[in-house]
Protein backbone atom coordinates (compact mmCIF):
# COMPACT_ATOMS: atom_id res chain seq x y z
CA UNK A 1 0.00 0.00 0.00
CA UNK A 2 1.38 3.35 -0.90
CA UNK A 3 1.85 6.46 1.61
CA UNK A 4 -1.06 8.05 -0.30
CA UNK A 5 -3.58 4.52 -0.40
CA UNK A 6 -3.09 5.04 3.29
CA UNK A 7 -3.87 8.47 3.87
CA UNK A 8 -6.81 7.96 1.39
CA UNK A 9 -7.83 4.96 3.77
CA UNK A 10 -7.99 7.23 7.09
CA UNK A 11 -9.42 9.91 5.58
CA UNK A 12 -6.75 13.26 5.04
CA UNK A 13 -6.77 14.82 2.08
CA UNK A 14 -3.23 17.19 2.06
CA UNK A 15 -4.37 20.70 1.88
CA UNK A 16 -2.68 23.61 -0.57
CA UNK A 17 -0.14 25.26 1.31
CA UNK A 18 0.08 28.58 1.98
CA UNK A 19 2.63 31.12 1.08
CA UNK A 20 5.41 31.36 4.00
CA UNK A 21 4.42 34.80 5.55
CA UNK A 22 8.23 35.84 5.88
CA UNK A 23 11.33 35.42 4.65
CA UNK A 24 11.87 31.87 4.53
CA UNK A 25 10.73 28.43 2.96
CA UNK A 26 9.02 26.15 3.78
CA UNK A 27 11.87 22.96 3.83
CA UNK A 28 15.60 23.03 3.20
CA UNK A 29 16.62 19.56 1.63
CA UNK A 30 20.91 18.70 2.08
CA UNK A 31 21.96 15.55 1.21
CA UNK A 32 19.11 12.67 2.11
CA UNK A 33 17.93 15.34 4.42
CA UNK A 34 14.50 17.50 4.75
CA UNK A 35 14.38 20.06 7.15
CA UNK A 36 10.48 21.33 7.49
CA UNK A 37 9.88 25.08 9.00
CA UNK A 38 7.49 25.38 12.02
CA UNK A 39 3.75 24.83 10.91
CA UNK A 40 0.82 26.68 12.49
CA UNK A 41 -2.50 24.77 13.36
CA UNK A 42 -5.26 26.25 10.52
CA UNK A 43 -9.29 26.07 11.37
CA UNK A 44 -11.51 25.18 8.68
CA UNK A 45 -11.87 28.91 7.67
CA UNK A 46 -8.04 29.23 6.90
CA UNK A 47 -7.22 31.13 10.13
CA UNK A 48 -4.98 30.41 12.53
CA UNK A 49 -6.02 27.73 15.63
CA UNK A 50 -4.96 30.37 18.50
CA UNK A 51 -4.93 29.70 22.72
CA UNK A 52 -3.02 28.92 25.62
CA UNK A 53 -2.64 25.71 26.75
CA UNK A 54 -3.66 25.33 30.13
CA UNK A 55 -5.44 28.79 30.11
CA UNK A 56 -7.90 28.26 27.23
CA UNK A 57 -7.24 25.16 25.70
CA UNK A 58 -7.88 21.49 26.15
CA UNK A 59 -5.01 18.92 25.81
CA UNK A 60 -8.07 17.29 23.07
CA UNK A 61 -7.77 20.51 21.49
CA UNK A 62 -3.85 21.23 21.46
CA UNK A 63 -3.63 17.02 20.31
CA UNK A 64 -6.08 17.99 17.49
CA UNK A 65 -3.84 20.98 16.96
CA UNK A 66 -0.83 19.15 16.71
CA UNK A 67 -2.43 16.64 13.89
CA UNK A 68 -3.55 19.44 11.93
CA UNK A 69 0.16 20.43 11.77
CA UNK A 70 1.37 17.12 11.15
CA UNK A 71 -0.79 17.09 7.72
CA UNK A 72 0.77 20.23 6.74
CA UNK A 73 4.02 19.14 7.22
CA UNK A 74 2.99 16.08 5.22
CA UNK A 75 2.03 18.64 2.22
CA UNK A 76 5.76 20.57 2.89
CA UNK A 77 6.49 16.22 2.24
CA UNK A 78 5.03 15.94 -0.84
CA UNK A 79 5.39 18.99 -2.46
CA UNK A 80 9.32 19.13 -1.82
CA UNK A 81 9.65 15.07 -2.36
CA UNK A 82 6.75 14.93 -5.15
CA UNK A 83 6.00 11.20 -3.66
CA UNK A 84 5.69 9.92 0.20
CA UNK A 85 6.75 6.85 -0.72
CA UNK A 86 10.27 8.75 -0.52
CA UNK A 87 10.31 9.14 3.42
CA UNK A 88 12.64 6.68 4.46
CA UNK A 89 12.40 8.05 8.01
CA UNK A 90 11.16 10.93 10.32
CA UNK A 91 14.37 11.48 12.23
CA UNK A 92 12.96 14.26 14.36
CA UNK A 93 10.41 16.52 15.29
CA UNK A 94 10.23 19.69 17.34
CA UNK A 95 7.24 20.66 19.41
CA UNK A 96 6.14 23.78 20.67
CA UNK A 97 2.86 24.37 22.83
CA UNK A 98 1.82 27.47 23.87
CA UNK A 99 0.94 26.68 27.60
CA UNK A 100 0.77 28.40 30.64
CA UNK A 101 3.92 28.19 33.43
CA UNK A 102 2.07 25.32 34.83
CA UNK A 103 1.02 23.39 31.97
CA UNK A 104 2.75 19.62 32.07
CA UNK A 105 0.86 17.79 29.13
CA UNK A 106 3.03 19.23 25.87
CA UNK A 107 3.82 15.45 25.31
CA UNK A 108 0.37 14.81 24.87
CA UNK A 109 -0.49 17.76 23.06
CA UNK A 110 2.48 16.95 20.63
CA UNK A 111 1.63 13.32 19.88
CA UNK A 112 -1.30 14.35 18.03
CA UNK A 113 1.49 14.85 15.51
CA UNK A 114 3.90 11.39 16.35
CA UNK A 115 0.60 9.43 16.23
CA UNK A 116 -0.35 10.61 12.95
CA UNK A 117 3.12 9.86 11.29
CA UNK A 118 3.36 6.76 13.06
CA UNK A 119 -0.47 6.02 11.36
CA UNK A 120 0.93 6.99 8.28
CA UNK A 121 4.74 6.09 7.54
CA UNK A 122 4.27 2.83 10.41
CA UNK A 123 8.29 2.08 11.95
CA UNK A 124 8.95 4.83 9.51
CA UNK A 125 7.43 7.23 11.27
CA UNK A 126 9.01 6.45 14.77
CA UNK A 127 10.88 9.42 15.54
CA UNK A 128 13.05 11.21 17.98
CA UNK A 129 11.49 14.23 19.54
CA UNK A 130 11.09 17.48 21.70
CA UNK A 131 7.98 18.75 23.27
CA UNK A 132 8.31 22.18 25.01
CA UNK A 133 6.41 24.82 26.12
CA UNK A 134 6.81 28.32 25.45
CA UNK A 135 5.61 31.41 26.90
CA UNK A 136 3.97 32.29 23.45
CA UNK A 137 4.52 31.67 19.71
CA UNK A 138 3.63 33.57 16.75
CA UNK A 139 0.12 34.99 16.26
CA UNK A 140 -0.60 33.55 19.73
CA UNK A 141 -1.14 29.87 18.07
CA UNK A 142 -1.54 27.19 20.09
CA UNK A 143 1.01 24.62 18.20
CA UNK A 144 4.32 25.24 16.27
CA UNK A 145 5.85 21.93 14.61
CA UNK A 146 8.93 21.66 12.70
CA UNK A 147 10.71 18.29 11.16
CA UNK A 148 13.86 16.78 9.97
CA UNK A 149 12.96 13.50 7.15
CA UNK A 150 15.73 11.21 5.99
CA UNK A 151 14.31 10.78 2.16
CA UNK A 152 15.68 8.25 -1.03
Amino acid sequence: MTVDDRLKKIGIKLPLLPEPTGTFVHAVKTGNLLFLGGKAPRNDDGKFSIGKLGRNMSVEQGYSDARNVGILLLAVMKKELGNLDRVKRIIKILGMVNATPEFEDHTKVINGCSDLFVEVFGEKGRHSRSAVGMGSLPNQITVEIEAVIEFE
